[in-house]
This record gives structure tokens, sequence and C-alpha cells, in this order.
């Protein structure tokens, strides 16, 4: 569906779960991909809340391919709660969710070719919570934010959106029953899902869309839940 022969992506933390997936989907669309990940991969080894490790990585990317199209703002930031989580563990939180996208599109900034995009993944919980998940919930909320003020920012020259997965199963596990259907889409989301989504956003198709987060949840955010109406009952 989608053609990116020649195009540059960069996707952070690109070696398991969704940007894995979205990995794989841009190269069979064509692209180079180039992938940071505290993980053994193929392209850079790295942590994304070091400065001067993502300093490395852009020149490394620059050096290879001279521009880049695609940022893909994918890696995941830890869940600490308030209770045992820690200052230093905050911060770090805040560090790989907010700050490396922020500082990936700066030192990217002079490189972007002609209708490039960024796409930084959020996530549901930046608009609904669940206890003991603030380092978590924070930093996909500040990437959030982060995307609007970019897609200003760049204005006329990069596309800059956001995607807030829900319930996304990254391994085998085959969910049904209340699990499935308290969605309204009736299943558990896929990694595709999303990556599909990707694909949309950095390609022409949508050329008109700029400064959005669009969330892919399967209508979860959008029922309403009461105790004891439509078989939803709280278990205490």
């Amino acid at each position: 569906m989608f053609d990116f022969t020649g195009k540059v992506a960069v996707v952070t933390g690109g070696a398991r779960g969704i940007g894995k997936c979205i990995r794989e989907q841009f190269e069979r669309a064509g692209a180079k991909v180039c992938v940071i990940d505290l993980l053994e991969n193929d392209c850079f080894v790295g942590d994304l809340a070091d400065k001067e490790t993502l300093e490395r990585f852009a020149q490394r990317v620059i050096a290879e391919y001279g521009h880049v199209d695609y940022l893909i703002n994918n890696a995941a930031p830890c869940m600490r709660g308030v209770t045992e989580g820690s200052y230093e563990e905050f911060e770090y939180a805040l560090k790989v969710g907010v700050t490396a996208p922020f500082y990936l599109s700066k030192l990217f900034a002079p490189h972007f070719a002609p209708g490039a995009a960024i796409v930084n993944i959020s996530s549901s919980r930046d608009r609904m919570s669940q206890p003991e998940t603030e380092s978590y919930t924070a930093a996909k909320g500040g990437i959030s934010a982060l995307t609007h003020a970019l897609a200003v920012s760049f204005a006329g020259r990069v596309r800059v959106n956001a995607i807030s997965p829900g319930w996304i199963e990254t391994g085998s596990t085959v969910y049904e029953g209340p699990d499935a259907v308290q969605q309204p889409a009736g299943r558990v989301g896929n990694p595709p899902d999303i990556a599909n989504m990707v694909l949309y956003l950095c390609s022409e198709l949508a050329g008109f869309i700029t400064g959005e987060n669009i969330c892919i949840d399967g209508g979860m955010t959008r029922q309403m839940i009461y105790h004891g109406e439509h078989g939803w009952t709280l278990a205490e």
C-alpha cells in the first residue's frame, strides 16, 4: 500500500514489540531504517536517556544517509509509581519518554528532507490512569504535548503527529472473553494496528494532518463504565 523507496526512517525502541513491527513495515515498503535500542540490534545499541549517546546516534545516521525522512519516537519509558518509585526512576522515565524525542528532533532538524514527518508514540494513559503508573503516564502526557508544540515550530517543514495506543499485545497471547469484549472493537490490539497508522501518517496521504494525537485503543476510552450498568460490576 505504501512506497517508501529511498526514504530514511529512524525508529527508537525498534528492537522489539511495536517498534520492531514499525521497522519491519517500513522495510517492506522500501525504506532504510535506523534503530536505536538498549537491546541488541544491527544498527545502534544505546541508552536514550544519555545525551552523548543521542548525539553519536544522530551523527552516525547523518554520516551514513545524509538526511532523515521520518523520525518515530517509540521507545517506552519505565513505569514506576508514587509509592515505590524513586526520584531517579521518574527522572529517567522523562528522559527516555520526553527529552530524547525532543533532542532527536532538534538534532535532526537541519537534516529533515522535504516532506518529512515525526510520529511520537504516546499512550491512552496520556488521558487515563491506573494506580502506581506516574512515571510512565507523565512521560506519555509530556510527549503528547510535545507533539503539538513541535508541529507548530516545524510548520511548513515537518509534520508532527502522535499515536496513543491502548492495550496492544506484543507477544503471542490470544485474549478472549472479557479481556477482548471490554473493548468496543471486540479484541485486544496488535502491533500492526499501530505500525499501519505510523506509515499512513508518514505518507503523502496524510499531508494535511499535523499536530494531531490519534488514539488507537479499540474504543476503550470512549466507553462509559458505571458499576451495575450494562453488565459491569466492580469487585472490591
